[in-house]
């Protein structure tokens, strides 16, 4: 039997062809790169055309953001010592601490006189020392109230007015607190009967002065006497208020 065998001369052509082929195909695409390169619109028809644009693409000109990470404002607003937030022109917002200007002056602990409206006084004989009247103030009101100078006694109908004895005087003014109570006490007559024009009294009137002497200080009271009434004489004097009871008795 008889081989066949390609003869030399056709193997040869063979090769020459493929290789021709190839460097063509080289030529092609170096074209192709260096216009894309160039701009000038031609462009690879090849698997690079079905490539998919990536999602996560940067937009034209500006810097990528990684996926899923939240973008961050320009401009965070400040937070004031208060706790509102700045506008951005240098005011502070309107937050539970923002200030609404000065506060109305409070008039709950401010200080009242004290006088027949705002207390209950009382008026009682006492055994030590003799012929001594003692007068009680309660406040009865809400607020702290000032007793001033002296009680200004009258009984009955009586045309003059009792001196104040001046070694009592306190140092400052007697304050009540609502619940509280001052005392004075009026010397009825002299221990020694050296007073003169006695008499017994039965209805007794004590006014309150104001921050000046002898000036009013509100409603008066009329508190009540024993039934047997009390005697005094020219002697009738009375203290200064004060703040407890063994001060006013001098005791």
């Amino acid at each position: 039997m008889f081989e066949l065998r390609p003869s030399p001369t056709t193997t040869s052509v063979t090769r020459t062809h493929r290789r021709l082929a190839g460097a063509a195909a080289a030529v092609v695409a170096a074209l192709a790169l260096t216009a894309c390169q160039d701009g000038t619109g031609l462009k690879d028809e090849g698997t690079a055309a079905a490539t998919p644009t990536s999602a996560t693409s940067a937009p034209r000109g500006g810097a990528s953001t990684p996926q899923g990470t939240p973008s961050t404002p320009d401009r965070v607003p400040a937070t004031t010592a208060g706790g509102a937030k700045s506008n951005g022109g240098g005011q502070s917002g309107t937050g539970p601490a923002a200030s609404k200007g000065p506060a109305e002056p409070s008039t709950a602990g401010k200080r009242v006189l004290c006088n027949g409206s705002n207390t209950a006084v009382t008026a009682q004989p006492v055994s030590r020392p003799l012929n001594h009247l003692l007068i009680t103030v309660k406040n009865t009101g809400s607020k702290p109230c000032d007793l001033t100078y002296y009680p200004v006694l009258r009984f009955d109908e009586m045309q003059w007015a009792p001196a104040a004895r001046k070694e009592t005087q306190p140092q400052a003014v007697v304050s009540l607190a609502p619940g509280e109570s001052g005392y004075a006490a009026a010397l009825l007559s002299a221990a020694d009967g050296s007073g003169e024009g006695g008499t017994t009294g039965h209805r007794l009137t004590v006014a309150f002065q104001g921050m000046t002497p002898h000036s009013s200080g509100g409603a008066s009271a009329t508190p009540s006497l024993p039934a047997a009434g009390v005697h005094y004489d020219s002697s009738l004097t009375v203290g200064y208020w004060q703040q407890n009871v063994e001060d006013a008795l001098g005791s």
